[in-house]
């Protein structure tokens, strides 16, 4: 399939009220997917908005949120997290863990590839926000490094 036809794709989801599109042409298959918040997580993954104020419901107090301290990792992908190379094997990075940029974060699985995600910048891993085997979206975080 060539990259006109996957851009006019992408457009036709971008454009229209639907979620997810499949294209099979001959061999090629093609699963196009528009991002929607992830389902809620526990409260030790979840991320904030960017900051901004919480108005109650009466108009009268507002909040303070913020966005979590340090480089969020975003899935560069539609696929498949998983944390480790295999099944059973130890996973690439722990939370509280040194890393350094190339260093392996995690694999995402999409059309049968396996892709490593790479950190960009070194730190600290100080949050791990998705489950290993959970599907995830184009844009969605998947780690924070502080």
């Amino acid at each position: 399939m060539d990259l006109r036809k996957l851009k006019t794709l992408i457009d036709l989801v971008a454009d229209s009220g639907i979620a997810e599109l499949e294209v099979t042409e001959g061999e090629d298959r093609v699963r196009i997917a528009k991002f929607s918040p992830a389902p809620a997580a526990p409260a030790a993954a979840t991320v904030a908005a960017p900051a901004a104020l919480v108005v109650a419901a009466n108009g009268t107090s507002a909040l303070p949120v913020t966005e979590p301290e340090g480089h969020m990792v975003k899935s560069p992908m539609v696929g498949t997290f998983y944390r480790s190379p295999s099944p059973g094997a130890t996973s690439f990075i722990e939370l509280g863990q040194a890393v350094k940029p190339g260093d392996t974060l995690c694999i995402i699985e999409a059309m049968k590839l396996l892709n490593e995600i790479e950190a960009e910048v070194g730190g600290t891993v100080k949050q791990i926000l998705v489950e290993n085997g959970q599907p995830v979206e184009y844009g969605q975080p998947l780690f924070i490094i502080e």
